[in-house]
């Protein structure tokens, strides 16, 4: 019997061993070698917004609704989305362009299944505007630079500030 006993104890010792070996390997890689989170770039009022054949100053203020597809908070704002654009169409003063990485033809059938009816889409990568996530919509002036921005899904009393200020 005492020899069972030892048996016992010497495989519940490296049962315990292992744990504890598998223990600190998750805890070494969790806390000491996981990536160093990257500061948020956020765009802020004043940035100058390079993006290609835009005129800015034809259009005196330009709201950019960069989006993204698959990003389950665009399609979640598809509703405010539609909203603003019905809203702001033929407004003068006041052009909507929207922004996104996919390639126009791809852009175009994601803002149709949104139903987001939006007439000048552009492909710009997010990272050229300054801009690190979606959705993002950026009200810019006549000379590119931003006058506000707002950054993912926007409860309701953002979502009508947003409607103040692109109607003023």
């Amino acid at each position: 019997m005492s020899s069972l006993t030892r048996k016992l104890e010497v495989g519940a010792n490296i049962a315990i061993i292992l744990v504890a070996l598998l223990l600190g390997a998750v805890l070494v890689k969790r806390f000491l070698l996981a990536p160093t989170p990257q500061p948020s770039r956020e765009i802020s009022a004043g940035t100058k917004v390079a993006l290609p054949g835009v005129d800015w100053g034809k259009n005196g203020r330009t709201l950019l609704l960069v989006l993204q597809k698959g990003c389950h908070f665009c399609s979640e704002s598809a509703p405010f989305y539609q909203r603003l654009v019905r809203e702001t169409s033929g407004r003068p003063g006041l052009a909507v362009v929207a922004v996104l990485p996919q390639a126009t033809d791809e852009a175009k059938q994601y803002l149709g299944e949104l139903n987001v009816p939006v007439q000048d889409i552009r492909q710009v990568s997010l990272s050229s505007l300054g801009v690190s996530g979606t959705p993002t919509l950026l009200l810019v002036d006549s000379q590119g630079a931003v006058l506000q921005a707002w950054v993912g899904k926007l409860p309701a009393e953002q979502e009508a500030d947003v409607l103040n200020k692109v109607r003023s």
